[in-house]
């Protein structure tokens, strides 16, 4: 044989050689595939069993989520474990077979399992090729598919629970909810409307929120029933998704939870916890912003829960949905407000409101707060505040709303109406949301549900005002409860208002210092030096002057000193300067206000003699009050604080101003009768009456005289004459008020943090006074307690005064007779001893509200000593 034969063969054999190696290293990976396929569906068997469950509620498996004994685990935790019970070879459930295979709907579940299994991929190649007796009848069991329900309707959940009541069993159940409310497109493809609802119910804006309707062949293709008894397995489509049917839903959740919750809050919660992480990657990447109908869908079911702030739900579910509704756009925020404000949707308003604010109470109670670690840092509470907003808006939609604001009026701004130099108004928040639904909390006369019901007291004493400022001074977007003031009590915006008049205080100060260096010193404080006797002209020259050489000088903080008097002003010769001017410019010999007698409320007299500089004055001195946190003893109707806000007086404010007239006008516009004109008798013309008690006719449009009032044109009256009173008649008067007010506060958050009905509150003080709270907040220094027998003796007397001696000890002790915003509790009264028994007088240091009591010994002298002391103290003569 040749060499060159004998090559061939030894090439020939080396190649059947490697044929049969490669064979045999193609079949070993082939069947090294089949068990990872196989040992990766008995992990997944196993997550379900954890999160899900497996549907019988007598299960005793510790293992289970079924045998109630297992807490709720996130898809992290769950997949870890999984792996974990698959290499212990541990006890499996029996349960019902499933209809499907797992889809795109758990791909959250898979990529949870897929990290896992990568962070320990060692261990799990060597149980999959590891050989085991049982794993191969597992993988058999766990491959047997059938059909499964892909989204719900009323009937299918109707159709499910029934099935699973005759059968004992409810893993069908649990499957199709954990199998739904993970997934966004199951979700939002659920509970569809099949008929357009009544295009008021639907939307309020009928160009941009157009409602699609599904008629009954196109909801049998959604659910693939092309006859009714066809299984549906067919996944709905997306392209015409219908919005909600929210009864549907309500009805088929009070069905549900007639169950025990037990037998599927875990798969429930753990769904929502999945479907959660889904929202948390898709919204922030979706390339249209605009269309994400299906997250509206998803969001509207959601929160119709009804065991959502409860449970397993408050404490996980809802966190989720909640970190994951802070990537909601402004569009899908509005779209929200306008169905939950609409009546269909408006009833779950209060439900949901209830729910995110006890989530925020039980984060607020739970969590501990430090230095590094704000109230303002919890995701939790900062993004169901964000959901909140939402419902804020909705809920004054689903009031009483006036005309739609202008632009000028939706920036907070009055600039339109009274102008005020750019250079000294500051350019104000728009909410981008308020923006998109064109809308502004002073549109709205009557909420739905009380403005104060979207308080949340724990929440605002948790937060640190000085912090939450500096947030909302930053450029850095950190979150700011003052952009989300209605979640927040008067009181604690009040500290929110407090630290801007300080910090800019300190600002002139420093500046103060610098130009003393500089040579050119100036004096850090707004300093008045008034006459008593002369309190109107002597505040008036000085303020006029400041204001027109240096507007900024009044943002110093406010020294008064009384000529010819000692005292150094530490806020309580201020509280009288402010009282005093009050109770002159009020007066009515005064001419400057008239009162009205049914109210007892002052408004502007449209025939007065003053000049605008004292109205000017009457504005600065507003401003200060607020600046400088000073309570006024004024008694303005609430359309003066609209004004001031930005809107004009209409109809509704006569109701506050002239309640006589308001009822008449009224009892016009109610009356539907032909007879109008003869019943009434009126024309465009009216009359009233100037500062000597004569008559003035004016004519409300040309030829007013001869123009009836008619049921045609009665609203037009109406609404022109209350335009005549509360503002064309006044308009000199106000712009000067206004002009005034806005040279102390145009640069301050007032408007952003302040309704209408709060600045009255910060301005006038609350009109409670509960003693009660005075006596838990005080405190007693020099030997007293709360023990001490004339402690005792003092409020026992306090207690029994009447209302007006009760203001008069308030004026005694602190300066003013007005109860804080916050109540009294506020005040943070001091009792101090004066010495042993004596026949003093007790006395006050107004400036820092201390109470100086001699320990009298007995009751009686107690109470002799105190009410002369009270009843005859007049000026600043305590300090």
């Amino acid at each position: 044989m040749s060499s060159s034969d004998s090559s061939e063969k030894q090439d020939e054999a080396s190649r059947n050689n490697r044929e049969a190696s490669s064979s045999s290293l193609d079949n070993n990976k082939k069947e090294d595939e089949m068990k990872r396929a196989a040992a990766k569906k008995l992990i997944e068997r196993y997550f379900y069993q954890l999160t899900d469950g497996c549907g019988n509620p007598h299960c005793d498996n510790k293992y289970c989520a079924s045998s109630g004994d297992l807490k709720p685990l996130t898809p992290d935790e769950a997949a870890a474990q999984a792996i974990q019970l698959f290499s212990q070879d541990a006890r499996l459930c029996e349960r019902h077979p499933n209809k499907i295979a797992r889809t795109q709907a758990n791909s959250n579940i898979e990529s949870s399992l897929n990290r896992q299994k990568m962070n320990s991929e060692t261990i799990t190649n060597d149980l999959v090729l590891s050989p085991s007796g049982n794993e191969e009848s597992k993988s058999r069991n766990l491959l047997n598919t059938s059909s499964e329900y892909l989204y719900l309707t009323e009937q299918i959940l109707y159709d499910i629970i029934e099935e699973c009541e005759a059968n004992d069993s409810y893993s069908k159940l649990i499957k199709t909810l954990g199998k739904v409310f993970c997934n966004i497109d199951c979700l939002a493809c659920s509970f569809l409307q099949t008929e357009t609802p009544d295009i008021e119910e639907k939307s309020f804006d009928k160009d941009t929120d157009k409602v699609r309707g599904l008629n009954k062949e196109e909801v049998r293709s959604l659910e693939g029933e092309k006859d009714k008894d066809e299984d549906s397995c067919v996944e709905p489509s997306k392209n015409s998704l219908a919005p909600v049917d929210l009864p549907s839903v309500r009805r088929a959740f009070a069905a549900l939870f007639k169950l025990k919750t037990s037998i599927f809050e875990n798969a429930l919660v753990n769904a929502l916890v999945a479907l959660a992480g889904n929202l948390q990657v898709q919204l922030p990447t979706r390339k249209d912003k605009d269309n994400q109908d299906d997250v509206v869908n998803v969001l509207l079911i959601v929160f119709e829960i009804p065991a959502l702030g409860s449970g397993d739900f408050l404490e996980t579910g809802l966190p989720a949905i909640c970190r994951a509704s802070q990537w909601l756009t402004v569009s899908v925020q509005a779209k929200l407000a306008k169905i939950w404000s609409s009546p269909v949707g408006r009833i779950s308003l209060r439900s949901i409101l209830e729910n995110l604010q006890q989530l925020i109470t039980l984060k607020v109670i739970v969590t501990q707060f430090h230095r590094d670690f704000y109230v303002q840092d919890e995701n939790v509470i900062t993004s169901a505040t964000r959901l909140i907003k939402i419902l804020y808006f909705a809920n004054m939609l689903a009031g009483t709303l006036e005309s739609p604001c202008s632009a000028e009026e939706l920036a907070g701004s009055i600039d339109s109406l009274y102008p005020i130099p750019k250079s000294q108004k500051a350019v104000p928040h728009v909410d981008p949301l308020a923006y998109e639904l064109g809308i502004n909390v002073l549109n709205c006369r009557k909420p739905h549900l009380p403005f104060e019901e979207f308080y949340n007291e724990l929440l605002s004493d948790a937060v640190e005002m000085d912090r939450d400022f500096a947030n909302y001074k930053s450029e850095l977007g950190k979150f700011s409860f003052m952009l989300y003031p209605f979640i927040l009590t008067p009181a604690t915006k009040t500290m929110g208002l407090y630290f801007d008049s300080r910090i800019r205080m300190y600002s002139e100060r420093r500046i103060s210092v610098l130009q003393a260096y500089r040579g050119t010193p100036s004096n850090p404080y707004l300093k008045l030096k008034v006459r008593r006797d002369h309190i109107i002209d002597d505040a008036l020259v000085e303020l006029e002057m400041l204001a027109m050489e240096n507007p900024n000088d009044l943002k110093k903080q406010l020294v008064v000193e009384f000529e010819g008097e000692q005292g150094i002003d530490e806020g309580g010769v201020s509280k009288e300067f402010f009282q005093l001017v009050v109770e002159e410019i009020f007066n009515p010999d005064y001419g400057m206000f008239v009162l009205q007698k049914e109210t007892q409320v002052v408004w502007f007299n449209p025939t007065s003699f003053e000049s605008d500089g004292q109205f000017t004055l009457i504005g600065i001195v507003l401003g200060l009050a607020i600046y400088n946190n000073v309570i006024l003893s004024v008694n303005f109707p609430m359309v003066l604080y609209r004004k001031l806000m930005g809107r004009r007086g209409s109809f509704e404010d006569l109701k506050d101003c002239n309640p006589v007239l308001y009822n008449s006008l009224k009892q016009m516009l109610e009356y539907t009768a032909p007879d109008l004109e003869d019943v009434f008798m009126q024309t465009f013309s009216i009359s009233y009456e100037d500062v000597f008690g004569s008559a003035i006719n004016h004519q409300l449009k040309e030829n007013g005289d001869d123009i009836q009032v008619t049921q045609e044109n009665k609203f037009e009256y109406v609404e022109l004459y209350a335009d005549f009173l509360l503002n064309k008649q006044v308009e000199k008067q106000f712009h000067a008020f206004y002009k005034g007010f806005q040279m102390v506060v145009d640069e301050s958050p007032l408007e952003l943090l302040f309704r209408p009905e709060e600045i009255e509150l910060l301005i006038c003080g609350s009109k409670v006074f509960d003693f009660d709270e005075l006596e838990k907040s005080t405190e007693y220094d020099g030997g007293y307690s709360s023990n001490s027998q004339i402690i005792k003796d003092f409020w026992t007397i306090v207690h029994l005064l009447s209302d007006e001696d009760k203001k008069k000890l308030l004026q005694f002790t602190t300066g003013s007779d007005r109860v804080p915003i916050g109540g009294l509790s506020r005040l943070k009264l001091v009792i101090s001893r004066n010495g042993p028994d004596s026949d003093r007088l007790p006395t006050a240091h107004t400036c820092f509200n201390v109470l100086l009591l001699p320990e009298y010994s007995s009751k009686d002298k107690l109470e002799d000593r105190l009410m002369k002391a009270i009843s005859y103290s007049k000026g600043f003569g305590m300090l």
